[in-house]
Protein backbone atom coordinates (compact mmCIF):
# COMPACT_ATOMS: atom_id res chain seq x y z
CA UNK A 1 0.00 0.00 0.00
CA UNK A 2 1.32 3.45 -0.88
CA UNK A 3 2.03 5.96 1.91
CA UNK A 4 -0.69 8.30 0.62
CA UNK A 5 -3.25 5.50 0.78
CA UNK A 6 -2.26 4.70 4.36
CA UNK A 7 -2.70 8.35 5.32
CA UNK A 8 -6.20 8.44 3.84
CA UNK A 9 -7.20 5.35 5.78
CA UNK A 10 -6.01 6.85 9.06
CA UNK A 11 -7.72 10.19 8.52
CA UNK A 12 -10.91 8.89 7.01
CA UNK A 13 -11.55 5.63 8.81
CA UNK A 14 -13.71 6.85 11.68
CA UNK A 15 -15.45 9.66 9.79
CA UNK A 16 -16.88 8.25 6.63
CA UNK A 17 -15.51 4.69 6.45
CA UNK A 18 -17.86 3.71 3.66
CA UNK A 19 -16.27 6.33 1.41
CA UNK A 20 -13.06 4.34 1.54
CA UNK A 21 -14.97 1.30 0.34
CA UNK A 22 -17.26 2.80 -2.27
CA UNK A 23 -14.53 5.06 -3.69
CA UNK A 24 -11.57 2.73 -3.14
CA UNK A 25 -9.87 3.77 -6.34
CA UNK A 26 -10.30 7.52 -5.84
CA UNK A 27 -7.58 9.86 -4.77
CA UNK A 28 -7.50 10.45 -1.03
CA UNK A 29 -7.37 14.22 -0.79
CA UNK A 30 -11.04 14.59 0.06
CA UNK A 31 -10.75 12.12 2.96
CA UNK A 32 -7.86 14.14 4.36
CA UNK A 33 -9.87 17.37 4.33
CA UNK A 34 -12.93 15.70 5.86
CA UNK A 35 -10.54 14.34 8.49
CA UNK A 36 -9.28 17.84 9.22
CA UNK A 37 -12.81 18.87 10.14
CA UNK A 38 -13.75 15.80 12.17
CA UNK A 39 -10.64 13.92 13.25
CA UNK A 40 -7.60 16.16 13.53
CA UNK A 41 -5.88 19.19 12.05
CA UNK A 42 -2.11 19.67 12.35
CA UNK A 43 -2.39 23.42 12.99
CA UNK A 44 -4.91 23.08 15.83
CA UNK A 45 -3.98 22.78 19.52
CA UNK A 46 -2.88 19.21 20.20
CA UNK A 47 -3.81 18.38 16.61
CA UNK A 48 -7.52 18.43 17.49
CA UNK A 49 -10.29 18.37 14.89
CA UNK A 50 -11.42 21.78 13.67
CA UNK A 51 -15.04 21.16 14.68
CA UNK A 52 -13.99 20.11 18.17
CA UNK A 53 -11.85 23.24 18.55
CA UNK A 54 -14.73 25.45 17.44
CA UNK A 55 -17.14 23.73 19.84
CA UNK A 56 -14.78 23.95 22.81
CA UNK A 57 -13.94 27.61 22.22
CA UNK A 58 -17.64 28.40 21.74
CA UNK A 59 -18.32 26.83 25.14
CA UNK A 60 -15.59 28.98 26.72
CA UNK A 61 -17.00 32.10 25.07
CA UNK A 62 -20.51 31.30 26.33
CA UNK A 63 -19.24 30.61 29.85
CA UNK A 64 -17.42 33.91 30.12
CA UNK A 65 -20.26 35.84 28.52
CA UNK A 66 -22.45 34.56 31.36
CA UNK A 67 -19.81 35.39 33.97
CA UNK A 68 -19.56 38.91 32.56
CA UNK A 69 -23.13 39.52 33.69
CA UNK A 70 -22.65 38.23 37.22
CA UNK A 71 -22.49 41.71 38.75
CA UNK A 72 -24.81 44.08 36.95
CA UNK A 73 -23.41 47.21 38.59
CA UNK A 74 -19.70 46.35 38.47
CA UNK A 75 -17.83 47.22 35.30
CA UNK A 76 -14.57 45.44 36.16
CA UNK A 77 -15.78 41.81 35.81
CA UNK A 78 -17.69 42.75 32.67
CA UNK A 79 -14.46 43.97 31.09
CA UNK A 80 -12.41 41.05 32.40
CA UNK A 81 -14.76 38.41 31.07
CA UNK A 82 -15.32 40.26 27.79
CA UNK A 83 -11.56 39.97 27.28
CA UNK A 84 -11.81 36.23 27.95
CA UNK A 85 -14.61 35.97 25.42
CA UNK A 86 -12.42 37.76 22.89
CA UNK A 87 -9.62 35.25 23.39
CA UNK A 88 -11.99 32.33 22.84
CA UNK A 89 -13.37 33.91 19.68
CA UNK A 90 -10.15 35.15 18.12
CA UNK A 91 -6.85 35.03 20.03
CA UNK A 92 -5.43 37.73 17.78
CA UNK A 93 -7.89 40.10 19.48
CA UNK A 94 -6.76 39.23 23.03
CA UNK A 95 -3.26 38.05 23.86
CA UNK A 96 -4.10 35.93 26.91
CA UNK A 97 -7.17 34.07 28.01
CA UNK A 98 -8.92 30.74 28.63
CA UNK A 99 -9.51 29.81 24.99
CA UNK A 100 -7.63 27.14 23.10
CA UNK A 101 -5.48 29.69 21.27
CA UNK A 102 -7.16 28.92 17.94
CA UNK A 103 -10.56 30.62 18.29
CA UNK A 104 -14.12 30.08 17.13
CA UNK A 105 -13.81 32.42 14.14
CA UNK A 106 -10.58 30.99 12.72
CA UNK A 107 -11.81 27.43 13.33
CA UNK A 108 -15.10 28.11 11.55
CA UNK A 109 -13.26 29.70 8.63
CA UNK A 110 -10.95 26.69 8.43
CA UNK A 111 -13.92 24.28 8.48
CA UNK A 112 -15.46 26.08 5.51
CA UNK A 113 -12.15 26.10 3.67
CA UNK A 114 -11.30 22.43 4.18
CA UNK A 115 -14.75 21.05 3.49
CA UNK A 116 -14.82 22.98 0.22
CA UNK A 117 -11.38 21.60 -0.61
CA UNK A 118 -12.80 18.13 0.06
CA UNK A 119 -15.69 18.77 -2.34
CA UNK A 120 -13.34 20.00 -5.05
CA UNK A 121 -10.90 17.13 -4.78
CA UNK A 122 -10.63 14.45 -7.44
CA UNK A 123 -12.86 11.50 -6.66
CA UNK A 124 -15.03 13.28 -4.09
CA UNK A 125 -18.35 11.37 -3.98
CA UNK A 126 -21.70 13.11 -4.37
CA UNK A 127 -22.54 13.23 -0.63
CA UNK A 128 -19.30 15.09 0.06
CA UNK A 129 -19.97 17.55 -2.76
CA UNK A 130 -23.59 18.14 -1.70
CA UNK A 131 -23.19 18.42 2.05
CA UNK A 132 -19.93 20.34 1.89
CA UNK A 133 -21.89 23.34 0.60
CA UNK A 134 -24.25 23.08 3.57
CA UNK A 135 -21.40 22.72 6.06
CA UNK A 136 -19.50 25.65 4.58
CA UNK A 137 -22.55 27.93 4.66
CA UNK A 138 -23.27 27.15 8.31
CA UNK A 139 -19.60 27.49 9.26
CA UNK A 140 -19.42 30.92 7.67
CA UNK A 141 -22.53 31.94 9.61
CA UNK A 142 -20.68 30.94 12.79
CA UNK A 143 -17.67 32.99 11.71
CA UNK A 144 -19.84 36.04 11.04
CA UNK A 145 -21.53 35.70 14.43
CA UNK A 146 -18.14 35.38 16.08
CA UNK A 147 -16.99 38.58 14.37
CA UNK A 148 -20.14 40.35 15.64
CA UNK A 149 -19.35 39.16 19.15
CA UNK A 150 -15.81 40.52 18.87
CA UNK A 151 -17.27 43.95 18.14
CA UNK A 152 -19.66 43.74 21.10
CA UNK A 153 -16.93 42.52 23.46
CA UNK A 154 -14.67 45.37 22.41
CA UNK A 155 -17.50 47.82 23.08
CA UNK A 156 -17.84 46.41 26.60
CA UNK A 157 -14.10 46.81 27.17
CA UNK A 158 -14.27 50.41 25.99
CA UNK A 159 -17.38 51.27 28.02
CA UNK A 160 -16.93 53.95 30.67
CA UNK A 161 -19.76 52.85 32.93
CA UNK A 162 -21.58 49.66 33.93
CA UNK A 163 -24.88 51.11 32.76
CA UNK A 164 -23.49 51.25 29.25
CA UNK A 165 -21.69 47.90 29.45
CA UNK A 166 -24.44 45.71 30.90
CA UNK A 167 -26.86 45.88 27.94
CA UNK A 168 -23.90 44.96 25.75
CA UNK A 169 -23.16 42.01 28.03
CA UNK A 170 -26.73 40.83 27.54
CA UNK A 171 -26.26 41.10 23.77
CA UNK A 172 -23.01 39.17 24.04
CA UNK A 173 -24.76 36.41 26.01
CA UNK A 174 -27.48 36.09 23.39
CA UNK A 175 -24.96 35.85 20.55
CA UNK A 176 -22.86 33.33 22.48
CA UNK A 177 -25.80 30.96 22.65
CA UNK A 178 -26.25 31.29 18.92
CA UNK A 179 -22.72 30.10 18.17
CA UNK A 180 -23.94 26.54 18.67
CA UNK A 181 -27.71 26.70 18.12
CA UNK A 182 -27.86 29.37 15.43
CA UNK A 183 -30.78 31.81 15.29
CA UNK A 184 -33.88 32.42 13.20
CA UNK A 185 -32.81 35.90 12.11
CA UNK A 186 -35.30 36.01 9.24
CA UNK A 187 -38.28 35.18 11.47
CA UNK A 188 -39.56 32.48 9.13
CA UNK A 189 -39.76 29.87 11.88
CA UNK A 190 -36.66 27.97 10.78
CA UNK A 191 -32.93 28.27 11.28
CA UNK A 192 -31.49 28.27 7.78
CA UNK A 193 -27.98 27.27 6.89
CA UNK A 194 -26.91 30.90 6.63
CA UNK A 195 -28.33 31.47 10.14
CA UNK A 196 -26.90 28.27 11.56
CA UNK A 197 -24.52 27.40 14.33
CA UNK A 198 -22.10 24.61 15.06
CA UNK A 199 -25.03 22.22 15.56
CA UNK A 200 -25.87 22.53 11.86
CA UNK A 201 -22.22 22.06 10.91
CA UNK A 202 -22.11 18.83 12.90
CA UNK A 203 -25.50 17.71 11.57
CA UNK A 204 -24.47 18.05 7.95
CA UNK A 205 -21.15 16.35 8.54
CA UNK A 206 -23.21 13.44 9.89
CA UNK A 207 -25.57 13.56 6.92
CA UNK A 208 -22.56 13.43 4.64
CA UNK A 209 -21.49 10.17 6.23
CA UNK A 210 -25.01 8.71 6.29
CA UNK A 211 -25.62 9.53 2.64
CA UNK A 212 -22.34 7.90 1.70
CA UNK A 213 -23.38 4.79 3.65
CA UNK A 214 -26.60 4.58 1.64
CA UNK A 215 -24.77 4.54 -1.70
Amino acid sequence: MHAASRLCLVLGASIVPVLLVSEAGAQGTYQAHVGHVMEGFPGAPDGAALLSVAQEDAAVAAQHAELAGGEQTNLDPMVQHAQHVLHALDPSAAENGPGSGFGVGPAADAIAEHIELAAGADGAPEPVVTHSAHVATAARAVSERSAEMVEVANSIIEASDYSVAYPLVQQLQELAGQLVAGADASGDGEIGLDEGGLELVETHMGLMSSAALAQ
